[in-house]
């Protein structure tokens, strides 16, 4: 069991996406396999976390073929934490989904396509193999156009365009990128990559690699100047579909982006750590500007996803321990908050027929609940102490300072003034006003409340209590880039003696 540990997280929801589909014709069997398929998935992956919480990384190489001949997984305290928050969300999504989700979207293939995403998602933190990460995401791509055009409307379709064909952009790059590399060192397996790159010459061809992926997993981190494709598509599809698109997708791009700029390519070396600084920069300002003249709420949060991976972005900018610990931090906590957020949104539309801040109001008389439930994440995105969202940007600012990057710390905490504004706004309109036709709110089931208040809690129980989160961050961040330690795990040592950690 322990062997097979690794492949869980995958086989599952490969395994329920498989009988999902031949259950097509009962829905309400197929919301039933989806959430038992997922309560295992976020069960082994608890096990995975476990297993790595000492220090240890696990590996997997497929039939036997060590690297750099063969398929392999790998886990570590990064990779294992992404799978296990991702099964959460996923978790709550679909429960949420039993209160929200039409019969024409399970029509639509919604939980074999969901489960689908699933696969591609916990593949991506799993694997040890550059050119297997582009397998990935483009298992990720199916399954992703799939759920935004779940209700064939000619927004959505008109969104699926948009979001493909910069995606499609990016993996062009990601490949050209991948045989750039496999051409100068030849092989893509992380280790033995991590073997072979301090022993090879640096060259052109290597420094546009590193600029190839930067462009590449950029576009699907949406950050400036490659953000326009998530506001434009994020909102078009259905809000459980939204919800988990905003807790994830970018995210598995910030993490090949961390991956590859820490295993991989060093930050410090030549003109990379002033742009990606000047990157994160722009991505909180476009980001958070672009959030503060919306009135759909849904793109008042779309825009916010790429303000906050601005955050992310500026501890690898840093690329300090403390830098990079801030932003795994930052990672767990976006994740959780910024898919409550759009499940709150999902609630006020349920209660007020409408995602137009404009045409809502009344949310506080008729469900006091909902406003505090939506209260919770709001003030931890903008960073209000004492939640999850503070120690985040404390994080990553102090890092800031003490990594001489000061400017970047203002823009950092500019942008969270702003963010304060975007929620106000969200706040004022939706629940303090009353509602503009006098209309009286729709309850709003509970079944749809259950994750919005589970995943308040995890929140209010990160800001209490940060001490174990910060802790384990920093751990993560010391083996995110250590090369001796993943060497070590494929070859036990024989291969790490002249390589820098």
């Amino acid at each position: 069991m322990f062997d097979t540990l690794l492949l869980w997280p995958v086989i599952l929801p490969l395994a329920g996406a498989a009988l999902a589909a031949a259950l097509h014709a009962f829905p309400a069997v197929q919301r039933q396999v989806a959430l038992i398929t997922m309560v295992l998935t976020f069960g082994a992956s608890l096990f995975l976390v476990d297993a790595v919480m000492e220090g240890a990384i696990l590996t997997k190489a497929f039939g036997g073929w060590m690297p750099p001949f063969g398929i392999v997984f790998v886990a570590d305290r990064f990779s294992a934490a992404m799978v296990v928050i991702s099964s959460l969300l996923a978790l709550c999504a679909l429960v949420f989904a039993m209160g929200d989700l039409r019969q024409r979207q399970v029509r639509s293939g919604f939980y074999p396509l969901f489960l689908g995403l699933m696969i591609g998602v916990n593949g991506a933190f799993l694997t040890g193999d550059i050119f297997n990460l582009y397998v990935w995401f483009e298992v990720m791509l199916i399954a992703t156009l799939g759920l935004i055009t779940l209700d064939r409307t000619r927004a959505q379709i008109d969104g699926a365009i948009k979001y493909a064909v910069l995606n499609l952009f990016s993996t062009i790059l990601f490949l050209m990128a991948v045989g750039l590399l496999y051409g100068a060192t030849g092989t893509l397996n992380m280790a033995d990559l991590a073997v072979v790159l301090p022993q090879t010459e640096p060259s052109a061809a290597l420094t546009l690699t590193a600029m190839m992926f930067l462009l590449a997993f950029g576009i699907k981190a949406g950050f400036f100047p490659m953000f326009f494709w998530l506001p434009a598509s994020y909102h078009t599809a259905s809000i459980i579909v939204s919800a988990v698109f905003a807790g994830l997708l970018t995210k598995v791009g910030v993490y090949a982006l961390f991956r590859v700029f820490t295993l991989l390519f060093e930050v410090d070396n030549g003109t990379l750590k002033p742009l990606i600084a000047v990157i994160a920069a722009g991505t909180m300002l476009f980001g958070v500007f672009g959030a503060a003249i919306q009135w759909d709420v849904r793109r008042i949060l779309s825009f916010h996803i790429i303000s906050q991976i601005g955050y992310i972005m500026l501890g690898l900018a840093v690329a300090t321990p403390l830098a990079l610990a801030g932003a795994v931090f930052y990672i767990i906590h976006h994740i959780v908050v910024k898919a409550n957020l759009f499940f709150v949104a999902g609630a006020i539309h349920r209660a007020t027929g409408s995602f137009d801040l404009r045409k809502s109001g009344g949310l506080m008389k008729a469900s006091p609940l909902l406003a505090v439930l939506f209260a919770i994440p709001a003030l931890s995105l903008a960073g209000i102490p004492p939640l999850s969202g503070f120690w985040a940007k404390f994080m990553v600012v102090d890092a800031s300072f003490q990594g001489e990057a000061a400017w970047l710390a203002a823009v950092a905490l500019f942008v969270g003034l702003l963010t304060i504004f975007s929620m106000s706004k969200i706040w004022i309109e939706a629940f303090w006003k009353e509602h503009p036709r006098a209309v009286r709110a729709r309850p709003v089931p509970a079944v749809m409340l259950v994750p919005i208040a589970a995943l308040g809690i995890i929140t209010l129980a990160i800001g209490f209590n940060p001490e174990p989160l910060v802790a384990f961050s920093n751990l993560a961040a010391e083996s995110m880039g250590d090369r001796t330690q993943l060497i070590g795990a494929f070859y036990g040592g024989e291969h790490t003696a002249g390589v820098t950690p």
